[in-house]
């Protein structure tokens, strides 16, 4: 399983977000402690932030290498800076090609997403379902083959048929709809997503088995001032406060927290 981490608040590098913590994502990328399958996540990575002052679509940085072999990245780290920030390292379902078209984050408009998780035996399964459910637009939008991007693709027809729903409330009813059709293949999934627009976080923590995949939270801590840091695992010793499973996390332009029960 992938490994997330996501970033609102005041500006910062990437820098002391993805190297400088002595358990950073670069380090979760090849020494994982919490990862409910897999051993390393070595099959690419993906940053995603925006424009500290410009309103702009948000910018991306991927490969297909190991987080650990880009060469690129640790100067480019020390460059960006923004105050919104999503990323992650990829530990690939088997069957799932290592491409550009499959690395996360995944981004349409002002939104970037990815997944933590798996809709199990997925191309036997929900893969034709879920583009069943799609819009036109959303259909032809699709160009990967993964779980993760078919559940953003679910998520953007939702907002798109539903133009009144929040991010919230259009997670909350397509989480609830793929347990409703993995059941019924007898199948299961989880689905630990972060979504950013620039100035909000939307996150869930979710499960059709227990346990769900590990999601934590801090906010304030001394090293990141008037910010929220959402990740997979702790990057540093601090006051982090695991998600609680079947839940959705929002996060505020003012930093303020809110979680409700799926």
């Amino acid at each position: 399983m992938c490994r997330l981490l996501a970033y609102l608040g005041s500006p910062v590098s990437l820098e002391p977000l993805l190297y400088e913590p002595e358990h950073s994502l670069v380090v979760q990328s090849y020494q994982p402690r919490e990862m409910l399958s897999g051993v390393v996540n070595a099959d690419g990575f993906g940053v995603g932030w925006y424009h500290v002052q410009k309103d702009t679509k948000p910018f991306i940085y991927k490969n297909t290498f190991p987080i650990w072999n880009d060469i690129n990245l640790s100067s480019l780290s020390r460059y960006v800076e923004s105050g919104c920030v999503l990323s992650y390292v990829r530990s690939a379902t088997p069957g799932q090609a290592l491409d550009f078209s499959n690395c996360q984050p995944f981004q349409y408009q002002r939104l970037l997403f990815t997944h933590n998780g798996r809709i199990d035996k997925f191309r036997q399964t929900l893969y034709l379902p879920i583009r069943k459910l799609l819009s036109d637009e959303i259909y032809r939008w699709v160009s990967g083959s993964t779980d993760s991007e078919h559940i953003f693709a679910l998520l953007l027809s939702q907002l798109q048929t539903n133009p009144g729903k929040t991010l919230e409330q259009a997670l909350h009813t397509i989480l609830l709809k793929l347990v409703d059709m993995a059941q019924s293949y007898q199948t299961y999934i989880s689905a630990n997503v972060v979504i950013g627009d620039g100035d909000r976080l939307i996150a869930s923590r979710f499960s059709s088995t227990s346990p769900a995949p590990s999601l934590y939270w801090t906010a304030n801590d001394p090293t990141f001032p008037n910010a929220v840091i959402i990740a997979s695992e702790p990057l540093f010793a601090g006051n982090w406060t695991p998600c609680p499973e079947n839940s959705i996390i929002s996060v505020g332009a003012d930093c303020d927290i809110r979680i409700e029960q799926i």
